[in-house]
């Protein structure tokens, strides 16, 4: 019996990757070059799930994932919260005081600026982690490091020169599980959390009079975030995170006032709280 798969977009080794061993490991982890392709090969029915990174502690949110979602018919049906450990990865047989320049996404450098810097490395912008990771491997030179995870360092044959290298203890990414008509989870089943998109009316006050409705009816809001759409500044959405089941009385009135002051609005995913949430919200 075949196993049952599940996308992300990187390179094998990826923080995407190991959040699919951990989450999913009965699973098929299944890469894609690109965030497209990875919402692609669920909408076809080629895999079951996907792992879409959606925000970091210290980064910030994915942007590319706002205007995807929306646009596909996907739903979000989870959450995880993967701690993200850099690991400085060289050749076998490199050695710590050897290293000249280090290699990795831009991400992953800002976020061990304090180790690049105490060794006056260069650094040096590759398209992820793992690719970086797999550059080094085939690059032969042992005054090169990348920054990748203790994964992609097995993968590709290379030692851990410095180990959990970055900045901040707290650096977490948050990703959503994506799946092509994925069920709501069960009002009442545990911590709730309710994900949508809206674009508010053009006129005077609308973001306030809809984030009154939340705030009368005792709705605790998580996210809220906006962005342009089509180009235009005057053209915005916006993605929140709400805790809540939208058929609890508080939400549905409060989602029900939303529409009065919205020209469009979808909810996303319906679904159960990560369990490092409240630790980390």
């Amino acid at each position: 019996m075949s196993k049952k798969k599940i996308s992300y977009q990187g390179e094998p080794g990826a923080n995407s990757h190991i959040a699919c061993n951990e989450q999913y490991p009965d699973y098929q982890a299944v890469a894609c070059r690109t965030f497209e392709d990875a919402f692609a090969a669920i909408e076809s029915g080629d895999v079951e799930l996907g792992m879409i990174p959606i925000e970091n502690s210290v980064a910030g949110r994915v942007a590319d994932i706002h205007h995807l979602l929306p646009q596909s018919d996907l739903n979000i049906i989870g959450e995880y919260f993967l701690p993200i450990h850099h690991q400085m990865l060289g050749l076998k047989g490199a050695k710590l005081a050897d290293i000249k320049s280090i290699h990795s996404h831009i991400h992953a450098l800002g976020q061990c600026r304090n180790i690049i810097n105490d060794m006056d490395l260069q650094a040096v912008t590759e398209v992820d982690t793992a690719g970086a990771a797999r550059w080094l491997s085939q690059e032969g030179d042992k005054t090169q490091a990348s920054i990748s995870s203790t994964l992609a360092g097995q993968i590709y044959g290379l030692d851990v020169l410095k180990e959990n290298i970055e900045d901040a203890e707290h650096n977490t990414t948050r990703f959503v599980v994506l799946a092509k008509n994925g069920a709501r989870a069960k009002q009442g089943d545990g911590k709730i959390v309710t994900s949508f998109v809206f674009r508010v009316n053009n006129v005077p006050a609308a973001l306030y009079k809809v984030m009154g409705g939340f705030a009368t009816n005792g709705i605790n809001m998580t996210k809220l975030e906006s962005y342009q759409i089509d180009g235009r500044f005057t053209a915005t959405q916006f993605y929140a995170d709400v805790e809540g089941h939208p058929d609890d009385e508080g939400l549905k009135f409060a989602m029900e006032e939303l529409e009065f002051f919205t020209d469009f609005s979808r909810i996303l995913g319906v679904y159960k709280a990560g369990e490092l949430r409240d630790q980390l919200t």
